[in-house]
């Protein structure tokens, strides 16, 4: 006679309760809310480069009217004359410069200056910035 001999067979499955990995939904949640955090970062920053921008703009135009009414002011009451909008020595020619000046103004023997520095234009939002003062004789 033969003998049987049964033998137990162990068959691998994985264990429920030792999970050490990600699905592949968790990971692609995740890359979902990355991308938006990036996405707002990237906006953030282009909106701080065209503030950057926008601000030394204003800086530059600011100090070219203060030049121009420095200039104004060492010439003196009798020196100073009208201006029109006359492209300004910069390097790329983005500035205009514009004088105009008012005499007998606020009173007799008075003229009212104003300087007023234009950037800007057709493709881009026009800006000025002016400055303001009183000469008298």
């Amino acid at each position: 006679m033969s003998t049987l001999i049964w033998r137990e067979h162990t068959v691998l499955r994985p264990n429920k309760d030792n999970d050490n990995g990600f699905t592949l939904l968790e990971v692609l949640i995740a890359i979902v809310i990355l991308t938006v955090g990036l996405l707002g970062m990237a906006s953030l920053t282009v909106g701080i480069i065209n503030g950057n921008k926008f601000s030394n703009d204003l800086s530059k135009a600011t100090v070219l009217a203060q030049d121009k009414m420095e200039d104004i002011r060492r010439v003196g009451y009798t020196g100073v004359s009208d201006e029109t909008k006359a492209e300004l020595p910069t390097p790329d020619n983005e500035y205009k410069r514009e004088v105009i000046v008012t005499p007998h103004s606020p009173g007799t023997n008075m003229k009212s200056i104003s300087v007023k520095i234009h950037w800007g234009g057709a493709s881009k939002e026009e800006h000025d910035v002016q400055i303001e003062t009183i000469l008298a004789q």
